[in-house]
């Protein structure tokens, strides 16, 4: 029997070169060897945009399209939407009673999230965010997650919520093991540690060939480099960076030859960063096509989104049902058939 995964995304918009990098990449070729649970995390979104759920809507069929563009295959997995799984709220529930505050407010990523959207009071939903990532985890048991390097704080936050239930009441979950991508984190194009769709320093899967281009040209190189005849820094520049990432076999002769051409100061940025442009269309023209052709067919996305979730309110209800009687809650002598 294959093992079970979970990953997945908020729909607050198209999905970027960062996230193929660090999660789309890793389920693509995971697919054929786990049971793929993949979630639209709509409630999540909730945590920094609670007023702007107008978009929700179109943002998860933009979700759908970039799944099935860069190759998730929807007959291999299940992909739906986290707010049609009512148990999944009752299930967080329980396990927010066992997490202490402190904790909570220990994960770095709370810190970041705070810092980058400059959010002075966080909300109760987003304190407690990792309690219902754990949640979307343990309700279909997953075993593996796979995630960027800035989520592994979530899953030790998911494996220690499990273990304290399989302490408190019995053994019914399995620790969860995180799976990073080989490029855990891709820079901004602008230099910044990552990209960030609310920073507008991405390229997006779906980007056309003029937007790509707008951005791999401003993109941020050595900033110690002030003329093209001066040594450059290659293994911090992002341009080199995207170039390591997505260059297939065939440019690898010319990608050693640029990078040490770049340090010895005998190649320009404009140029390194045309055949920057050159490996990104490469790497998006066929994913371009692929989403047209699915943007074609509504019905066979609605198809999937439904297919999926139930699948998944199925798994939820068999694992909340399993916590409860464990837990001496499913109260037979009340209702009988439990």
């Amino acid at each position: 029997m294959k093992k079970r995964l979970l990953t997945g995304d908020r729909p607050t918009g198209k999905l970027h070169l960062g996230h193929y990098v660090g999660s789309l990449k890793n389920r693509i070729s995971l697919q054929d060897k786990y049971e793929c649970f993949i979630i639209i995390a709509d409630l999540h979104t909730l945590t920094t945009r609670a007023q702007k759920t107008a978009d929700l809507e179109k943002n998860i069929f933009e979700l759908v399209l970039d799944y099935l563009s860069v190759g998730i295959d929807p007959s291999k997995v299940n992909i739906y939407i986290q707010s049609q799984i009512p148990e999944v709220t009752e299930i967080a529930n329980i396990f927010s009673n066992l997490i202490t505050v402190n904790r909570l407010q220990r994960v770095p990523t709370l810190k970041e999230i705070t810092k980058d959207l400059a959010i002075h009071n966080p909300s109760f939903g987003l304190l407690g965010y990792p309690v219902l990532m754990a949640a979307d985890i343990l309700m279909v048991k997953a075993e593996i997650v796979p995630v960027g390097k800035d989520q592994i704080s979530h899953v030790e936050v998911c494996r220690e919520v499990a273990q304290t239930f399989n302490r408190y009441y019995r053994k019914i979950f399995k620790l969860p093991q995180a799976l990073v991508g080989e490029v855990p984190i891709l820079p901004g194009t602008d230099g910044k540690a990552k990209m960030s769709k609310s920073l507008g320093n991405v390229i997006n899967l779906s980007d056309s060939s003029p937007q790509v281009r707008k951005q791999v040209m401003s993109m941020y190189t050595d900033p110690k480099r002030i003329h093209g005849n001066e040594p450059g820094e290659t293994k911090n520049n992002p341009v080199f960076i995207y170039l390591r990432a997505f260059a297939q076999p065939r440019h690898q002769k010319k990608l050693s030859e640029y990078t040490n051409l770049y340090q010895k100061g005998k190649i320009g940025d404009v140029k390194v960063k045309e055949f920057l442009f050159e490996v990104l269309e490469e790497f998006l023209t066929p994913i371009r096509k692929k989403r047209k052709t699915f943007q074609n067919n509504p019905q066979l996305l609605k198809k999937i989104l439904n297919t999926g979730s139930q699948k998944a309110r199925t798994e939820a209800q068999k694992t909340l049902l399993e916590m409860k009687k464990v837990m001496k809650m499913a109260y037979p002598k009340i209702f009988g058939k439990n």
